[in-house]
C-alpha cells in the first residue's frame, strides 16, 4: 500500500494533517491504536473534560445564582449517571465526526500500533496480530502525550482510588475528599468539576502558585476566586508519597524549603502534573530519529526530523501541550509537504482554563517581559465596572494587556473572567496582525457585552477606559 502521507495518530494534531493534506490532493492514511479516532483529547481529555465541566457549572449555578435571578427551582439533585451519559454522548459525537471527515475526505484508516520501519516504511499491528505494510512518501509523528507521573514517586495507578485525569473524568460518585497533585491546568479543572459536585478538594502544588507559567497577578486572583469556592491549596509543596489505605488513600508531602512532613488522609487521589511525549514503540531511535534531552522528537522549524520524509508535531515535539497547537502544526505541515510555505506564529498562541470563572491568555507575561528587559504598560479593566456581566451575576475577574511602552504594539494580553475563552480571541487576531492598543480602543464593541471590558482595558493601555 503506497500514500503520499501516512500520519500516526489521529489527535487534533493527526486528524488535522491528514484531512488538510488530502484535501491539498495527497493520498493519505492514518494509523490508531485506539478504537475510535481523536487521540486523548477527545477520547479521554479536552471534549469529557468541558462536558463535565459545563454540566457542574449549571449544577452550581442553579444551586446559588437561579434564585437571585428570579428562577425557584429548590434545590438541585445530581443525578451524575446522565451528566456522566451526556459526556460520554459527547465524546462519541466528536469521534464520529473525526471518521465522517476521514471518509469524506478519501483517507484510508488502520487501527493498530504503528511503527516506524524506516524512511518511507510504516507496519501497523492490530490487535489480532495481522500486520499491515505501508509505503510512503512522508511519515508524520502525531502521537501526543501521556500522563507524567510524579518524580522520584512509585505511583500505583488503579484509576479508583489513585487516578489519573482519565480515572478523575468517570468517578461513579462523588467523592467525600479529592486530593489532586499539581495545580496546573488538568488538576484545576478537573479539581473545580469535583468540588462543584460536592467534594471537599485539596491542591497540593510544589510552586509557590498555581498555573506555573501564568501571569502572576491572574494567578493570585484566580487562587482567591477557587478559595472562595472553597478549594484548598497548599503551595511551594514537594509531593514525597501516594498510597492506598484501607479507607482510601494518603498523600504525603514535605515543604519545598524543608521542614517537617505532612499527610492528608482522603478517598482519591489526582495525580495532575503534566505529561510526557509519547515515543514507545515506535521505534523512533531504531529508524534514526533523534530525541532531545526531554524525550520529545527533536525537529527543525519545518518539523522535519533528523531523518528526510519524516515529520513530527504536537505534544511529541517542543511547545505547549495544546490540542490547537498540533492542530495548526498539523495544517502547515500538510502544507509544507505539498509544496506550500506553513507557518505558525508561536507568539500568538492562546491558551485557556475552562474553570469558573475562566482564564485566557495569549502572548508575554509581565513576568517575561520584565526578564526579557522590554519598558512596557498596562491597562486593565474589571469586570464589576462591565454592565453585562452585572447583569448576568458574572462580575468576577478583569481583563489586562501589555504593550510596548515604544509603539503601542500589544504583547501580551490576559482575561480572567466568564467566557475568558471566547473573548481572548480578538485579541490574538490584533497581535497577529501587530496590532496596536489604540487599533482595538479605536474599534466600536456592541453594547452591552463583556467584550466592552476588552475594549476598555485596551483604552486604559492607550490612555484611559472610559467606564472606570
Amino acid at each position: 500500500m503506497s500514500y503520499d502521507v501516512v500520519v500516526i495518530g489521529t489527535g487534533p494534531g493527526g486528524y488535522v494533517a491528514a484531512i488538510k493534506a488530502a484535501q491539498l490532493g495527497l493520498k493519505v492514511a492514518v494509523v490508531e491504536k485506539r478504537k475510535t479516532f481523536g487521540g486523548t483529547c477527545l477520547n479521554i481529555g479536552c471534549i469529557p473534560s468541558k462536558a463535565l465541566l459545563h454540566a457542574s457549572e449549571i449544577f452550581a449555578e442553579a444551586g446559588h445564582s437561579f434564585d437571585t435571578l428570579g428562577v425557584e427551582v429548590g434545590t438541585p439533585k445530581l443525578n451524575l449517571e446522565k451528566m456522566r451519559a451526556h459526556k460520554d454522548a459527547t465524546v462519541k459525537a466528536n469521534v464520529n465526526g473525526v471518521e465522517f471527515l476521514f471518509k469524506k475526505n478519501k483517507i484510508d484508516t488502520f487501527i493498530g500500533t504503528g511503527k516506524v520501519l524506516g524512511v518511507g516504511k510504516v507496519a501497523v499491528t492490530t490487535d489480532e496480530g495481522t500486520v499491515h505494510q505501508l509505503e510512503t512518501k512522508n511519515i508524520i509523528i502525531a502521537t501526543g502525550s501521556d500522563v507524567a507521573g510524579i518524580p522520584g514517586v512509585d505511583v500505583k495507578f488503579d484509576e479508583k482510588v489513585i487516578v489519573s485525569s482519565t480515572g478523575a473524568l468517570d468517578f461513579d460518585k462523588v467523592p467525600g475528599h479529592l486530593v489532586v497533585v499539581g495545580g496546573g491546568v488538568i488538576g484545576l479543572e478537573l479539581g473545580s468539576v469535583w468540588a462543584r459536585l460536592g467534594a471537599k478538594v485539596t491542591v497540593v502544588e510544589y510552586l509557590d502558585k498555581i498555573l506555573g507559567s501564568m501571569d502572576g497577578e491572574v494567578s493570585r486572583q484566580f487562587q482567591r476566586l477557587l478559595e472562595k469556592q472553597g478549594i484548598v491549596f497548599k503551595l511551594s509543596a514537594k509531593v514525597t508519597g501516594v498510597e492506598k489505605t484501607a479507607k482510601g488513600a494518603k498523600v504525603t508531602f514535605t515543604p519545598v524549603a524543608g521542614g517537617e512532613a505532612e499527610t492528608i488522609e482522603t478517598d482519591v487521589v489526582l495525580v495532575a502534573t503534566g505529561r510526557r511525549p509519547f515515543t514507545d514503540g515506535l521505534g523512533l531511535e531504531a529508524a534514526g530519529v533523534v530525541l532531545d534531552e526531554r524525550g520529545r522528537v527533536a525537529v527543525n522549524d519545518h518539523w522535519l526530523t533528523s531523518v528526510p520524509g519524516i515529520y513530527a508535531i504536537g505534544d511529541v515535539v517542543k511547545g505547549p501541550m495544546l490540542a490547537h497547537k498540533a492542530e495548526d502544526e498539523g495544517v502547515a505541515v500538510a502544507e509544507i509537504i505539498a509544496g506550500q510555505a506553513g507557518h505558525v506564529n508561536f507568539d500568538v498562541i492562546p491558551s485557556v482554563v475552562y474553570t469558573q470563572p475562566e482564564v485566557a491568555s495569549v502572548g508575554k507575561t509581565e513576568e517575561e517581559l520584565k526578564a526579557a528587559g522590554i519598558d512596557y504598560k498596562v491597562g486593565k479593566f474589571p469586570f464589576t465596572a462591565n454592565g453585562r456581566a452585572r447583569a448576568m451575576l458574572h462580575t468576577d475577574g478583569f481583563v489586562k494587556i501589555l504593550a510596548d511602552k515604544a509603539t503601542d504594539r500589544v504583547l501580551g494580553a490576559h482575561i480572567l473572567g466568564y467566557n475568558a475563552g471566547e473573548m481572548i480571541h480578538e485579541l490574538a487576531v490584533l497581535m497577529e496582525f501587530g496590532g496596536s492598543s489604540e487599533d482595538l480602543a479605536r474599534t466600536c464593541h456592541a453594547h452591552p457585552t463583556m467584550s466592552e471590558a476588552v475594549r476598555e482595558a485596551a483604552l486604559g493601555t492607550f490612555f484611559k477606559p472610559i467606564h472606570i
